[in-house]
Order: C-alpha cells, then structure tokens, then sequence
C-alpha cells in the first residue's frame, strides 16, 4: 500500500473547491480542498528598484530615514513602509495614498519595525508616504517620501491556504499553506515573515516547513483551544523570490475550532477510544493495515471525509493491492491512501487481526456513528503499527513534539511560541 506521492499542482488566485476524487488504501491522487480568498501584500528582503533610504525631518526633530526612499521606482505591491530615528525609535503613523485615490489601510507590526498595507497595492502606481516618528525625549520627526510599484510579474509561484471562513474545524487543526514550486530555503524567512495567523482567545504558535519547501503548517504547543477563531493572512502578492518568481495573491480566512474529539487507536488491542470533551464516548473494535501493508503510527488529522466513494488501486504496482471497491464513510488521513472506513467484509476479524491495505477499518454501524461525529481537523493518535508516519504525508503537524517542530520555522521562535504578527 502506501506509496507517498505528494498529489496535483496547486495553482491559481481563487478558491478551489473541485471535490476531492477518493481512490482508497493506496491512493496517491489527490488533496482536500483549499481555499484562497485575496488580501494583502508586502515584501522581506531584497527589493527590485531598491535605493538608498532618504532622510528628512521637521524643525521639532531629529532627521527620519524612510523606506522606501524618496524616488524610488520598480518596488514590489508587497512593500512595507517604515523609518527610524538615530536613537532607534520606530515610526509611530503612517498614510499612504495613491495617486489619484484614496488611503491605504495598514497596520504596524506588533514589534513596529515597519507599516503593512492591509490589500496588496497596484501594479504600476505611484505612492506618497508620510511616516511620523516619536523620540524618547517627547520630540516628533516627520517625512514624507513617494514610489512607483512595478509592472504585473509575468512569473509567479502558486500558493494554497487549506481553512476555509466561517466554517468549525477539529482542534489539531493547522494552519496549512501549499506553494508549487516548493519555497527555496533561502526565501523561506521573507515568505514567513508575511504569514500571519491571530488566534482568539490569543495562543502561542510556530511555522515548520516541510522539507521541500511545498508546504509550511502553523500550530501551538497543545490542541487549539474549543472554541478558538483563527484568522489567517497569507500576504504574498508580489513577495519576491530568489528564483526570478513573485508571491501569486493574497489569500485570507476566518474560521473556528469546535468541540474536542480525539481518537486512540493502540495496535497491541485493535481498539480506537473515541474520546469528546475528554470523556470516553466509545470504544470501537478496528482492524489495521496487514504486516505487508501496515498503518503509519503517529498524530494524523482528519483531512477530508465522504460518505460514499470508491477506491481504486489499479494503479498499484503491485498486483496484489489492486482492487476498485465501494466504500462508505471515508474520512482521508494521509496523501498515500490511509482513511477511516467501513469495512463489513473484516467485521469477524476487527478487535482481532489486521487485514486492511493500511486503513482503520471498522463495522458499518461504527463507521457511520464516527463519520457524523467528527469534522476535519479532528486528531487521531495510532500506536504501535510497524512503521511512523512519513513527515509532509498528510498534514502532519502533529508528528513531531513542540521542540522538534519549532525547528522547522525559518525565523526564531520565542519561548512558548510567537504571538500575532499584526
């Protein structure tokens, strides 16, 4: 069974949600939807059109060092806007006008170290700053500076953002984003930098990359809290990349975490414990993935569920794993083909012996029950299965402990977690 293959190109500026094609233990094809709405902008790093910052000042103050400097052509939509004074002191207002229209809406960095537009701006458009600045002994500076964006980029990387608004998740879910290409590790941290996620009530988190850079996931140290909302920025509009590439679209969601509902499955007695609100709910006799084809152990999520589907393996380049079968309450956990589902044709053997290509396999009666209590983002922990789970084969966020996760993120990460970017 389990090939792993990371399946279909993400693309696009807009929500994609094509229904998801199952095709069972084995499969290897396709992912949950993901949506993309649109929003911000803003760049880290280099910048084309980059000059020196330019520096003014009103008679109450010291000289302000702006950015972008006064002149400036070519700057990417995704600029932020920021100015020092000699003691450090960072810029305290700002406003920003198009020429020709009206502000532009923008928030400071919690650390102040620069102004974020709230949308990305225009392509090919000039742009007046004007930065106040306060210093320590009560005296204010004031600049103004003005830029032309450049032209529409012809080359794009695509990008995903798997949380839809308004909807109510399970509490391991992450925050996942997609981007094809992979991000170069030499980007990553200009990409992060522009990844912001608030939680409310506010919880700590981090960002960890998958190693080929094709997703980052975004969680705490702990299951999100019931009753969490989640917002999410991924401002990437014109975020330029090492690789001659520029950030697709600006994708943004609001949604909530619901109710906790966890599941146990432990291998040595072929039971999964249905766990809600911390209480045991039910114990549900399973049978796992056979020795030749065995169950990944470790925290997996509830990426995607469908009542009625078919598997078809016959692709499988094994003759033995090949079947096209009708299947009932399929709830997906990795890319390589592992779901939840109805087996009535391993009910005498459930509690008992494994016999499945990989999945959890239960009793049709079982399957539905769980089926209608769980939501994506819901976790399930298997234990004691004959291999882990392979990292990025699923959203697999919650494999590693917080110390090892936190050593995915391409910025440093305080203590606990960091807190909202804007």
């Amino acid at each position: 069974m389990a090939r792993f293959r990371r399946a279909g190109a993400v693309v696009g500026a807009l929500t994609l949600a094509a229904s998801l094609a199952l095709t069972g233990c084995g499969d290897e094809q396709k992912k949950p939807e993901f949506v993309g709405g649109t929003s911000s902008d803003v760049s880290a790093g280099a910048e084309p059109g980059s000059a020196a910052p330019s520096t003014s000042a009103t008679p109450s103050g010291p000289a302000l060092t702006l950015s972008p400097a006064d002149g400036t052509k070519n700057k990417p939509v995704s600029t932020e806007i920021s100015a020092k004074l000699p003691d450090g002191t960072k810029v305290s207002a700002v406003t920003l006008t198009a020429d020709g229209g009206g502000a532009v809406e923008g928030k400071l960095r919690t650390d102040g170290s620069s102004w974020v537009p709230s949308a990305p701006l225009k392509y090919g458009t000039k742009y007046t700053a004007t930065l106040t600045a306060s210093a320590s002994d009560g005296t204010s500076s004031q600049g103004t500076s003005s830029f032309t964006t450049m032209a529409k980029p012809k080359s794009t990387i695509g990008s995903g953002l798997y949380l839809f608004d308004d909807k109510s998740y399970g509490v391991a879910m992450p925050v996942v984003t997609e981007f094809h290409p992979g991000i170069p590790k030499k980007d990553r941290a200009a990409v992060q930098k522009r990844m912001f996620v608030k939680t409310d009530p506010p919880q700590p988190g981090a960002w960890h990359w998958v190693d080929n850079g094709t997703q980052a996931y975004y969680r705490a140290p702990e299951y999100w809290k019931p009753g969490t909302t989640i917002t999410v920025r991924i401002a990437l509009a014109g975020v330029p990349l090492s690789n001659g590439k520029y950030g697709d679209v600006d994708r943004k969601a609001t949604a909530k975490i619901g109710r906790s509902l966890e599941m146990k499955v432990d291998n040595a007695t072929k039971k999964m414990s249905v766990y809600e609100n911390g209480a045991l709910v039910r114990s549900i006799p399973v049978s796992l993935g056979k020795k030749s084809t065995p169950s990944s152990s470790g925290t997996l999520i509830v990426m995607d569920k469908k009542e009625a589907t078919v598997f078809d393996t016959r692709s499988d380049p094994n003759p033995a794993n090949r079947y096209v079968t009708d299947i009932q309450f399929a709830q997906r956990l990795t890319w390589g083909g592992e779901y939840i589902h109805a087996a009535p044709w391993s009910d005498h053997v459930q509690g008992r012996q494994n016999v499945s290509h990989g999945c959890v396999n239960m009793s049709m009666a079982n399957a539905e029950w769980l089926f209608d209590k769980t939501r994506i983002g819901d976790p399930i922990t298997i234990k004691g299965t004959e291999r882990r789970i392979a990292a990025g084969n699923g959203w697999t966020a919650w494999s590693l402990s917080w110390s090892e996760f936190v050593k995915g993120s391409a910025l440093p990460v305080p203590k606990g977690g960091s807190g909202p970017a804007l």
